[in-house]
């Protein structure tokens, strides 16, 4: 009999790690992205936008940044209360 062929799935390449951020370079981050999707946004309603699909990654792009700054004022607030223990 024959040998089956095995196929093996190529493994996606590893994430690096993000860069770490501030909480001041977060917000002006989303600042900054709220206001592009908001011209977008325009240009899809005059019909001068190519390619709808933007709003959608820009929209979950916020989302993103969003919980960001929220994980990061947790994460202030969380090493606020133990120095104030120590």
């Amino acid at each position: 009999m024959a040998d089956a062929k095995k196929t093996t799935k190529a493994k996606a390449p590893a994430k690096k790690a993000a860069e770490v951020k501030t909480l001041a370079q977060l917000q002006e981050e989303l600042v900054s992205l709220q206001n592009d999707h908001r011209e977008s946004r325009r240009s899809h309603r005059l019909g001068e936008l190519v390619n709808p699909h933007v709003l959608t990654v820009q929209r979950k792009s916020i989302a993103r940044l969003h919980t960001a700054i929220s994980q990061a004022q947790l994460a202030s607030a969380a090493t606020a209360t133990l120095k104030e223990e120590n």
